[in-house]
């Protein structure tokens, strides 16, 4: 008689957790726009205008991470997430005083030479753009437009630009700016024009990093329904505007932003044949002036 084996299949139950809650500051009042990631993971959201949000983890200890400009980092477990309360930042900020700006010169930076447009529509993400320094913007340092390429269903929808300095490690680094900067864009396939003059930002000779945040909120939630062929059943599907372009262009590195922590991408160093990556680049681009 031929032995019997006996297979025992153990499986695990992951339990997916609805997370919801409400992010204010020390007076109770409701923070909007606040970027939400799950620690060390790709799953993220974005508080609406009036604080609340919702999240989905594997396990209500998952740690959450929190951050909007003008208030203080936090990092707390799902769990306890009904109510986050952000401390505000003193930020000391240098004013930059701007005499005898003329204006009269003015030269677009970014362009790339492969025109390949792709959009993405992925889940939360923060992608951002390096733009070095050159000696030949030394007449023209003062930032005065920001421009993105987005495709948009709706009218009004909206995203958050941020403007980084580059860190001791090339990393993006301290934000520019001292609070959330959103912006409302046009519908259809637009070259988005964000003035950002008031800002008195100038080129850093170290460079710069420009990077949009796709916001999770209602005001950009698109809902689709789709009937199966087969089962006649109806799906609903979700997405949210606006879709942003990119061009595939080649790097010699390459900053990818999840788990609420920036990520430096370089070549695979086993291929020889290629030195650089081939990656994909939000078609961003800056208007410097005088």
């Amino acid at each position: 008689m031929k032995p019997i084996t006996v297979l025992f299949l153990f499986l695990s139950t992951f339990v997916s957790a609805q997370i919801k809650g409400i992010v204010v500051d020390e007076n109770h009042k409701p923070i909007p726009y606040v970027s939400i990631w799950v620690e060390n993971e790709t799953i993220g959201t974005t508080s609406e205008e009036n604080g609340q949000f919702e999240i989905h983890v594997s396990d209500n200890n998952k740690k959450l991470i929190f951050s909007s400009l003008g208030f203080e980092k936090k990092i707390i477990k799902a769990a306890d997430a009904k109510e986050v309360i952000l401390k505000s930042t003193a930020y000391d900020l240098k004013e930059i005083v701007v005499s005898n700006r003329k204006q009269t010169k003015e030269i677009e930076i970014g362009q790339s030479k492969t025109e390949i447009l792709q959009a993405f529509d992925n889940g939360p993400k923060i992608d951002a753009k390096f733009f070095p320094y050159k000696q030949s913007y030394n007449k023209t340092r003062f930032i005065k437009q920001i421009s993105i390429l987005t495709d948009s269903s709706i009218d009004n929808a909206s995203i958050k630009i941020h403007l980084y300095s580059v860190d001791a490690n090339g990393f993006p680094g301290d934000e520019l700016l001292d609070k959330d900067f959103i912006v409302s864009l046009k519908k259809g396939v637009v070259k988005q024009k964000i003035d950002v003059s008031d800002f008195n930002l100038i080129l850093p000779k170290t460079g710069i990093f420009v990077a949009y945040e796709k916001l999770l909120i209602a005001n950009n939630r698109i809902e689709k329904k789709n009937t199966d062929s087969n089962t006649k059943l109806v799906k609903t599907q979700i997405t949210f505007a606006p879709l942003v372009l990119y061009n595939f262009v080649e790097r010699d590195f390459f900053y990818t932003f999840s788990g609420g922590k920036w990520n430096k991408q370089v070549p695979d160093p086993s291929d020889t044949s290629y030195p650089k990556m081939r990656v994909y680049e939000p078609v961003i681009h800056l208007k410097l002036t005088n």
